[in-house]
């Protein structure tokens, strides 16, 4: 009867010590998107911290690389760049995932075109073609 009760106390233990980690993890991924600029957008969602695990969306490679050393220190991040788009955006990977499930990765180029932080480019009229 004895090790049963120390089991549940290690038990309550352990959830307790789980729950402070989730906490401090949420105060590290908040303070990333805080040094990123993100805190102080409107277009972003504010829910981020409810998501199972958080897409970053990235303008480039090279912002990329620069944040990939966070990866391994906050827990439920991910990161991918796409090229199309302008700036930095975050959304739920589960949706991530759901949308680019079974999709090659010409489709999901393709797909980052116009979705995750793509931004369709609209080609000007050239000025060789002009109007009567």
């Amino acid at each position: 009867m004895g090790i049963q009760k120390d089991e549940k106390a290690l038990q309550a233990g352990l959830k307790e010590i789980d729950l402070k980690i989730d906490r401090l993890n949420d105060q590290k991924i908040t303070a990333l998107f805080d040094a990123l600029g993100l805190a102080a957008r409107e277009d972003l969602d504010r829910d981020f911290l409810k998501w199972d695990t958080i897409l970053v969306v990235v303008p480039s490679r090279s912002v990329l690389n620069e944040l990939k050393k966070y990866k391994d220190s906050i827990s439920r991040i991910s990161f991918i760049a796409n090229p199309n788009a302008q700036q930095i955006h975050i959304y739920d990977f589960n949706e991530w995932k759901s949308k680019t499930q079974n999709k090659s990765q010409f489709k999901i180029r393709e797909f980052l075109k116009t979705n995750f932080g793509g931004v369709q480019k609209i080609s000007e009229d050239p000025d060789w073609i002009k109007s009567l």
